[in-house]
């Protein structure tokens, strides 16, 4: 017996399911899209690890070296302070590789860590291309697109962000935006920009390889050297990053619009039916 004091939901002419009150609807990702995702854990994992061994062959941030330490490495002088700073390390017999020991694959590894990099590399590829099928199969890519109220979305969600710690200090509540969409604003322009980001990463990736044959596309992200920068922060920030502020913000909002008897989306495949 459904409530009579809840709100009865709007007919909605998209929707094939049957229209109850409290009953938050979920779409399903498509298999493709579900799998890929999972996939790129081990592979950015990979990636990351075999592209700091490679970095450590060649250094591209460096500055005129330390009057004290001699250091002309920022990741040498990361770990030179470290072993100064930190209990337990004083004694670590090469401070300037602590960094490169601990988060790569270790010394001497350059051979293996290029071997090690393009088969993530490629791996990354073909998972990029199942994800876009898989993408585009369930119609997932509807909730990537931008809209035009995005910007104020936004606006609205970063409001949001902002004022939780100082709800929380203030013991008062403070509910997210309601929106009618799958993704609020941040979510879209993030979970949009990861496909854009590894496109971008893998042309970078191609220009550091074959700078020579492919002069042109290394000249279009600055050059040799500014490819690697981008290369290097691209595939080491933007990833984590999009992670941890979606999933947050996406369960936060799914719970808030449940309490407030909306659907997200209509969709006769499904996650499940909560009811209140």
């Amino acid at each position: 017996m459904s409530d009579p004091t809840l709100p009865a939901c709007e007919p909605n002419p998209t929707s094939t399911l049957l229209e109850e009150p409290g009953v938050l609807v979920a779409k399903k990702h498509h298999l493709l899209v579900r799998w890929s995702h999972w996939l790129n854990v081990p592979i950015l994992l990979g990636l990351i690890l075999s592209g700091i061994s490679i970095y450590w062959a060649s250094p591209v941030y460096q500055h005129k070296p330390d009057p004290n330490t001699g250091s002309v490495d920022v990741a040498a002088d990361i770990g030179i302070w470290m072993c100064s700073h930190v209990p337990g390390l004083h004694h670590y017999s090469s401070p300037p590789d602590w960094v490169y020991n601990h988060i790569s694959l270790g010394p001497g590894m350059l051979a293996v860590a290029l071997r090690l990099h393009w088969f993530c590399a490629y791996s990354f590829m073909l998972n990029g291309m199942l994800y876009l099928a898989g993408l585009f199969m369930g119609g997932g890519w509807r909730s990537l697109l931008p809209r035009r109220s995005d910007l104020f979305d936004a606006l609205r969600m970063l409001r949001y962000y902002v004022g939780v710690p100082f709800a929380k200090l203030m013991r008062r509540k403070w509910l997210p935006p309601r929106f009618n969409t799958k993704y609020n604003a941040l979510q879209r322009a993030a979970y949009f920009s990861v496909p854009v980001a590894g496109c971008l990463s893998v042309a970078m990736g191609w220009a550091i390889h074959k700078p020579m044959q492919l002069h042109w596309l290394a000249a279009i992200f600055g050059g040799y050297n500014a490819a690697r920068v981008w290369h290097f922060w691209v595939m080491l920030g933007l990833h984590p990053l999009c992670c941890a502020a979606c999933d947050s913000g996406f369960r936060r909002r799914v719970g808030h619009a449940a309490q407030h008897d909306r659907r997200l989306v209509n969709s006769s495949e499904t996650v499940g039916l909560h009811r209140k």
